[in-house]
């Protein structure tokens, strides 16, 4: 079996599809999840952008959402993500038609499985990320999230706090999202030595004793709460690490 092997960049992907499409049995992944199997023939996709844009003319010809799902299924931490959408423009190309729609057809199924999943977990941080303030007056807001959507919470945060500079780092990859008050931008970044703030305590002991007052020690909830907070994300929540 061939596979097409890419940098994880939707450009390339994009080059992998068009190399690939008219492949019998061949599989496209990203470095980060390769797993060869005996007998397998690696072929390295190198960017091509004429081949990346009759990709993305005709997916859209065909679905003017193709692309905008696909980024978003791109952006998920699932091995076989690649894989998926490829399976995804293969139908889409047979079909000449709309399919997101047919919850019938298998890719279909696995596309939305996937878009479901990041789109949850962007929609479920806009409410659990935690901004702590540093000596230099930027917000700092270190996190771990399943999927890579570093750069979609910074755009949101920068739209509702347009008068701070924050930073948002990813930690599991190395990426920061940063908005220095007008415009916003990501990048790669290692790990970040943070002076806090002389206020900082007293915002952390605010969030202590909010969660205290609203918390019934006689009615516990928990498993309500890992459904809405999930216990991956906690130790990033003040509220929530000087109380287990």
């Amino acid at each position: 079996m061939k596979i097409f092997l890419t940098d994880g960049s939707p450009c390339a992907f994009y080059t992998a599809v068009f190399d690939a499409f008219n492949e019998r049995d061949c599989l496209i992944t990203s470095k980060s999840n390769i797993q060869i199997s005996l007998g397998s023939e690696i072929i390295s996709t190198v960017y091509s952008k004429e081949k990346c844009e009759r990709v993305l003319n005709g997916i859209s010809k065909y679905e003017k959402d193709a692309e905008e799902n696909i980024l978003t299924v791109l952006r998920s931490c699932d091995p076989n993500k690649e894989q998926i959408a490829f399976a995804y423009i293969k139908k889409l190309m047979q079909v000449k038609a709309p399919i997101i729609k047919h919850m019938s057809l298998r890719e279909v199924i696995d596309l939305n499985d996937i878009i479901y999943k990041v789109n949850g977990e962007t929609h479920r941080l806009k409410g659990l990320l935690r901004f702590i303030e540093t000596n230099g007056g930027v917000l700092y807001a270190p996190y771990s999230p399943d999927n890579n959507i570093t750069d979609l919470l910074t755009k949101h945060f920068a739209d509702r706090f347009c008068s701070e500079r924050f930073v948002i780092h990813d930690i599991k990859r190395n990426i920061a999202g940063i908005y220095g008050g007008q415009n916003w931008t990501t990048c790669y970044a290692g790990e970040a030595e943070i002076q806090l703030s002389e206020n900082e305590k007293a915002f952390e002991n605010l969030w202590k004793k909010y969660y205290k007052a609203i918390n019934i020690s006689e009615r516990p909830h928990e498993k309500q709460m890992k459904r809405s907070m999930p216990v991956r994300y906690w130790k990033f929540l003040p509220e929530k690490r000087d109380n287990d």
